[in-house]
C-alpha cells in the first residue's frame, strides 16, 4: 500500500500501484467501500494482470485520510483523484468507477478528458432517484448518523455477508469509514444530476450491469446512444465480487 502526500487539499490519499503495462486501469470503489478491498482480485484477473492497476482509497475511506473539513462532493473528490493522478504522471488512463465511484468517475471525466481514455463505470448514481443505500443515509440527518445511523448500518451489512460472500469484506470497510464521508457522501449522490455530463462525453465509454440488477431505467437510458453495455452473468449490484472473472474480462473489453 502506497500513500501520497496532496498539497492541495494537503491531504494523504493511499492506493495500491501493481505493476505492468500501459494504459493504467485506476480503480474507485463505491460507497463505504474501499479499492484496496474491493479490486486487487479484479486487477491480478488473468484478462487484467498484465495492464498496471492504480487502486484507489478515496478521502474518508479505507487507508486514506479524513479530513473534516472535506465536502466529500462529487466534483471534490474528482478534484482529488486527478492530483494523485497528476502527481503519479498518469495520463490517458481507463478509469473504472463502481457504484458511488462511478459518479465520481463521471465528474472527473467531465472535468479532466485529458487524464481519461476510457471510462468504465458499474451501476453508477446518475440522478437522485439511483440513490438507494445513499439515500437512506441521507435521509437521517448528520447528528443522527452518527450517533447511531451508521452502526444500524453495519449490523445491517452483516447480515448481507452472511447471505452472499460477495459482500464480506463490507462491513469491515464500513467500520473504517469515517462517517462525515459517509453521510455527506450519500448527500451528494441524492444530488446527482449527472445524465446529460455522462452522455456527453467524447471518450470511449462502457456501462457495467449485474444481470440481476436488471431491468434498470439506465438500461433503457443508454439504448441508441454511444455508450457500450455490458451485463455480468450471475451477478448483481456487487458484480467485482461475485463474478470477477467476467467482471474483469469486460474491463479488458473496454479498451480492446
Amino acid at each position: 500500500m502506497k500513500s501520497s502526500y496532496l498539497e492541495d487539499p494537503g491531504v494523504h490519499l493511499s492506493y495500491h500501484d501493481l505493476p505492468g503495462q500501459e494504459p493504467a486501469y485506476v480503480f474507485l470503489h463505491g460507497l463505504g467501500s474501499a479499492s484496496s478491498a474491493d479490486f486487487p482480485e479484479i486487477a491480478r484477473q488473468p484478462a487484467l494482470d498484465r495492464y498496471r492497476a492504480v487502486l484507489v482509497d478515496l478521502l474518508g475511506f479505507g487507508f486514506s485520510d479524513r479530513p473534516a473539513n472535506f465536502s466529500h462532493s462529487l466534483a471534490d473528490h474528482a478534484a482529488v483523484v486527478a492530483r494523485l493522478l497528476e502527481h503519479l504522471h498518469l495520463r490517458a488512463v481507463c478509469l473504472v468507477g463502481h457504484s458511488f465511484g462511478g459518479s465520481i468517475a463521471i465528474a472527473l471525466a467531465h472535468a479532466r478528458p485529458d487524464l481519461v481514455a476510457t471510462l468504465v463505470v458499474a451501476e453508477p448514481n446518475l440522478a437522485p432517484e439511483d440513490a438507494t443505500l445513499s439515500g437512506m443515509i441521507a435521509a437521517q440527518s448528520e447528528e443522527r448518523y452518527l450517533a447511531q445511523g451508521h452502526d444500524d448500518l453495519i449490523a445491517e451489512a452483516e447480515g448481507w455477508a452472511t447471505e452472499n460472500p460477495a459482500f464480506g469484506a463490507y462491513p469491515g470497510t464500513l467500520r473504517a469509514a469515517d462517517l462525515l464521508a459517509m453521510h455527506r457522501g450519500s448527500v451528494a449522490l441524492t444530488n446527482a444530476h449527472l445524465e446529460e455530463d455522462f452522455l456527453g462525453l467524447s471518450m470511449p465509454r462502457l456501462y457495467v450491469f449485474g444481470e440481476q440488477t436488471l431491468p434498470h431505467s439506465h438500461y433503457q437510458l443508454l439504448q441508441d446512444t454511444e455508450v457500450r453495455i455490458v451485463v455480468i452473468p450471475d451477478a448483481g449490484h456487487a458484480m467485482a465480487g461475485e463474478n470477477p472473472g467476467d467482471f474483469a474480462a469486460a474491463l479488458a473489453g473496454a479498451i480492446a
